[in-house]
């Protein structure tokens, strides 16, 4: 499997990782595309939210702890936040690993494209 998450995940791809437990990391989105732009992820590989099943509930849940977190210490939780979450290739899924997008800093407009 030629998953750019699991590497780094596995250390083998540096990242700037801002959260890591054993179920879930975070890190800055290479590209981003909001003053802050942190992907976040379950350690466990999962093609997408249209693959997971009953026992992906409890990190899924989790993720939306983590994301919470994140923006408070980003300092973005009062202006406002973005968690996204893209499902397939015509959602915008580039990376076929489940993943959210936790988007802040500026103004997001809506609808997003």
């Amino acid at each position: 499997m030629d998953c750019i998450f699991c590497a780094i995940i596995k250390k083998q791809i540096p990242a700037d990782v801002v959260f890591e437990n054993d179920r879930i990391a975070a890190f800055r989105d290479t590209n981003p595309q909001a003053p802050v732009h942190i992907l976040i992820v379950p350690k466990k590989h999962i093609t997408s939210l249209d693959t997971i099943d009953d026992a992906d509930q409890a990190v899924l849940g989790e993720i939306q702890i983590v994301a919470r977190d994140i923006a408070r210490r980003e300092r973005i939780a009062e202006i406002g936040y973005r968690l996204v979450v893209n499902c397939g290739i015509a959602a915008g899924q580039t990376v076929r690993h489940v993943h959210y997008h936790l988007l802040g800093g500026r103004k997001l407009l809506w609808p997003p494209g």
